[in-house]
């Protein structure tokens, strides 16, 4: 294995030299000295701002929605069913043009802990009262930059291992084996978690956050050829750990996101966004992700509470499904109804602000229901949500079908709802990224990968009973259990990419449930479980990285 000095280093070194950190409100609270250097600024009363902008430079990681929802399950493209060739989703010119956004804005989460730790080992002068800080700032360091590799490693096997400060340019480095990525994962989690805090201040990675990625890394290893079925159970106490004695069921689903309760004790780990400070704190574009052009609707204009769209990624039908009737985070998720902030008026029906304008019920209406509602707004059946499967005009009702100028219409999230955003900003509700809930279906799948079916069933139904007050809702458990669980409980949060990948089931559910991929899919196990490695990269090195088979 090699050391990572490459060009790629012209534009780390430019955003790693520079001390950029978050600004704000209660949070990780620094001033901007983007101006300062490492060399010529850092010292051991000021050295925080090193880990501070590790944390920063997470945000950019924590964008990367397409990647890790398209061609899956639960997330398809919102373009024509025969049509939308969308590469990501159906796994149609996948090329090594793309996917360089995972791979850069990880490796500058590397570079910026590498940096840390050495300036922290290295540089500065410590006095003996503040060896415990040294200590806490390379632990955080090191949990941070073993966070960035995990993200590369599910995506791209094997990566190149940075350990050190870039400090000049070179072509020299090589990819390690996918075993060896994970082997410096658990080397820099293990070195951490001793001395990472059981309570830091808000938005640093805590102690049972880090036995929590550390789980979910000795679980994927786990299925790898170079794990074994001890993985499972290193995984399972790992997740009990950062479980910690925490009940779930000790708030609602829909107070974990309440926009005001955002610091609760189910989140582990976010990345955090403010009201004050500069652009990028109130910066989440994360609202906008799971939504269609509303504002094509009569009565909801651009400025409406709901945003804009970014992307074009929705839920698939079978994700719609998933939800049974006493199932509380329905209501949590999802609009069902959207709701006119501007007075319009369709045929003969006036709208005024507040007024329904679009509803889709979770039970087909019969005939007469449905053309009761349509006269006072439109209604999409569970059945019409796609682009081809625009509904037949119902004769006589104010609200036709073909006087809708969105042709993909469909529930829009609603647990990522927002404030503070308007057409040039998101918002600045937090990202979680570890929540507790997770933590228990990570446990639920550990313990069925080591045999243990009973301690399984009590993980996963806690999550379920917080959602529906139902006690043993599950009798037996499968793996399939455990993904449409994760489904309801963590859609929009983690990767689904990543997770049906690891269990082996990408392939068997997207053509089961991706209707693109039904219609236009063309995956291929020996090719598409792996993403292919920025082209730029390739060329950087000289021919020094091999491309993954395929591309």
């Amino acid at each position: 294995m090699k050391i990572y000095k490459n060009n790629l280093g012209r534009l780390l070194m430019a955003s790693v030299l520079s001390v950029i950190v978050f600004s704000c409100t209660d949070y990780i609270e620094e001033e901007n000295f983007s101006d300062a250097s490492a060399e010529n600024f850092i010292t051991e009363e000021n050295a925080d701002r090193l880990v501070v902008g590790i944390y920063n430079s997470l945000r950019p990681v924590y964008k990367t929605y397409n990647e890790h929802q398209l061609g899956t399950d639960i997330f398809t493209t919102q373009g024509n069913i025969n049509t939308d060739l969308n590469s990501s989703n159906v796994y149609v010119n996948v090329n090594s043009t793309g996917f360089s956004a995972i791979w850069s804005r990880n490796y500058i989460v590397i570079n910026n802990a590498n940096i840390a730790i050495n300036r922290y080992l290295n540089d500065i002068s410590w006095t003996d009262s503040n060896l415990p800080e040294r200590d806490s700032g390379v632990a955080q360091a090191k949990a941070l930059r073993a966070l960035a590799y995990y993200n590369l490693v599910q995506q791209y096997g094997g990566v190149v291992i940075s350990l050190d400060e870039i400090t000049e340019i070179s072509s020299d480095y090589t990819r390690s084996s996918e075993e060896e990525t994970f082997n410096q994962i658990i080397l820099d989690l293990e070195e951490a978690i001793p001395t990472l805090s059981d309570s830091p201040e808000t938005g640093r990675i805590s102690k049972r956050a880090a036995q929590h990625l550390l789980a979910d890394v000795y679980v994927t290893r786990a299925y790898k050829s170079f794990g074994s079925a001890a993985d499972f159970n290193t995984a399972a106490t790992l997740a009990e750990s950062a479980i910690g004695g925490y009940d779930i069921r000790t708030q609602s689903y829909s107070e974990v996101f309440d926009f005001d309760n955002q610091v609760n004790d189910e989140v582990l780990f976010s990345i955090q966004y403010g009201a004050g400070g500069d652009f990028d704190d109130r910066n989440n574009d994360k609202h906008a992700i799971l939504m269609y052009a509303i504002d094509g609707l009569p009565g909801i204009n651009r400025q409406n509470s709901y945003g804009l769209p970014n992307g074009g990624v929705m839920p698939t039908e079978f994700f719609y499904s998933l939800f049974d009737d006493d199932d509380t985070r329905e209501d949590a998720i999802l609009h069902r109804a959207l709701l006119a902030n501007e007075e319009d008026a369709v045929g003969t029906d006036n709208i005024a602000v507040g007024d329904t304008v679009i509803y889709f019920p979770k039970i087909a209406l019969d005939a007469i229901e449905l053309a009761d509602k349509l006269d006072r707004y439109f209604v999409y059946q569970p059945d019409q949500y796609y682009f081809n499967d625009s509904p037949v005009d119902v004769a006589g009702v104010n609200y036709q079908y073909t006087n809708n100028v969105t042709q993909t219409n469909f529930p829009i999230f609603k647990k990522f709802d927002d404030v503070g955003f308007d057409e040039r900003e998101g918002g600045y509700r937090d990202t979680f990224v570890y929540r507790v809930a997770e933590s228990h279906l990570i446990a639920a799948e550990a313990y069925l990968g080591a045999g243990n079916s009973a301690s399984a069933l009590t993980h996963i139904n806690t999550v379920r009973e917080r959602a529906t007050g139902a006690a043993n809702h599950y009798t037996a458990i499968s793996i399939d259990d455990v993904l449409n669980e994760r489904a309801l409980e963590l859609a929009g949060e983690s990767s689904r990419w990543n997770v049906l990948k690891r269990t082996g089931k990408l392939q068997e559910r997207i053509g089961l449930y991706n209707p693109h991929v039904m219609a236009n899919g063309a995956f291929d196990p020996s090719i598409h479980l792996l993403r292919p490695i920025p082209a730029t990269e390739i060329q950087l090195s000289g021919g020094n990285i091999e491309q993954n088979p395929g591309y």
